[in-house]
């Protein structure tokens, strides 16, 4: 069951002294994954860019996936166990998206069209969810670190670049302190050559100035059955701040992951036909059907509508009147939770 809750008052974590903690773990995954990478003489592809603030200055909503694309987008399966916290690569991504797993656990994808990072990790293994929600995408390129046996078939005939460490053992190191399985990650630039740009990002995701109405939210939680996620608004960046079972989400260089905007997308959420080794049931996240949804953006909340007819499509998210609802610009957090 997946619970939500919601404040105007602020989120508790926003009053937690524990960031220097975050920042300081973060620190020493930083230096122990620059020495992995220099000793395995990674290089960057792709410049950074500068931060965008989320206050476009666009006049009409744009969608996504319009422009030219020079190839696929690269998938990501993230660890989001807190053994593998912080992650590394999740503040270059697109798109992340959030479900449940085994045990009521939670688990991302990052999907990076518009920039690649030196690295991405920690990488883990792949679902039956991820093979519908990918079908958005023109042959993406998914980086994984494997999957269990029966599910493996169903993988290599989705239409997809299924990348493992023995399909393409020069894209992956282990790296850091952490012991296996927390201490896998990829390296995009030995899987594309650059980054596709925003016109391969087929998500039907529209990007503008922000719809009428909606209602003030500073902090909004999402709870799984083992884990959880608060957003909490930061006026001072235009930023959603990102907290993980109650503690502040940062990446490796001791930056709070910040989106843009976040998107609580409610969702059927049915017992696979697969388990993990322990015999817990893999949950799967129905991603293609309609129904309702929360954007928050700019201190605001949003209720909308979702719809995504066929796998194939992106989802478009509209207001109660049927018109297109814009995102802000920027990472965008897609969390699926259980419908009621």
């Amino acid at each position: 069951m997946t619970d939500t809750s919601r404040s105007t008052r602020g989120a508790r974590t926003g009053r937690t002294r524990r960031p220097p903690t975050a920042a300081t773990a973060a620190a020493a995954v930083a230096a122990a994954l620059a020495v992995s990478l220099a000793a395995a003489g990674c290089t960057s592809s792709g410049g950074s860019s500068p931060p965008d603030d989320g206050r476009s200055a666009s006049h009409s909503p744009s969608p996504t996936g319009t422009g030219a694309a020079v190839g696929p987008v690269l998938a990501v399966k993230i660890d989001n166990a807190p053994d593998a916290r912080p992650q590394t690569g999740l503040d270059s991504a697109d798109v992340v998206y959030a479900e449940q797993v085994e045990g009521g656990l939670s688990r991302l994808m990052a999907v990076y069209a518009s920039r690649l990072p030196k690295a991405v990790g920690p990488v883990r293994s792949a679902r039956e969810s991820d093979l519908e929600l990918l079908r958005q995408f023109e042959r993406p390129v998914l980086a994984y670190s494997g999957a269990q046996s029966k599910l493996l078939p169903l993988i290599d005939r989705a239409p997809l670049d299924a990348v493992t460490p023995g399909k393409k053992s020069d894209a992956y190191f282990r790296g850091g302190e952490r012991p296996a399985p927390h201490n896998l990650y990829l390296r995009p630039s030995r899987l594309l050559p650059a980054a596709p740009g925003k016109g391969a990002l087929t998500t039907g995701f529209r990007f503008g100035p922000a719809p009428s109405g909606g209602r003030a939210e500073t902090s909004r939680t999402v709870r799984y059955p083992a884990a959880g996620f608060t957003f909490a608004w930061s006026a001072s960046r235009a930023r959603w701040l990102v907290s993980t079972d109650g503690r502040p989400t940062v990446a490796t260089d001791g930056q709070r992951l910040a989106p843009a905007t976040v998107v609580v997308q409610y969702v059927r959420v049915r017992a696979s036909r697969f388990h993990d080794f322990l015999g817990n049931n893999t949950p799967y996240t129905q991603t293609v059907g309609s129904g309702k949804a929360e954007v928050l953006r700019g201190g605001r909340a949003y209720d909308v509508n979702w719809k995504r007819a066929k796998a194939e499509d992106g989802t478009e998210f509209t207001a109660a009147d049927g018109r297109p609802v814009a995102f802000a610009e920027g990472q965008v957090w897609v969390v699926f939770a259980k419908a009621p």
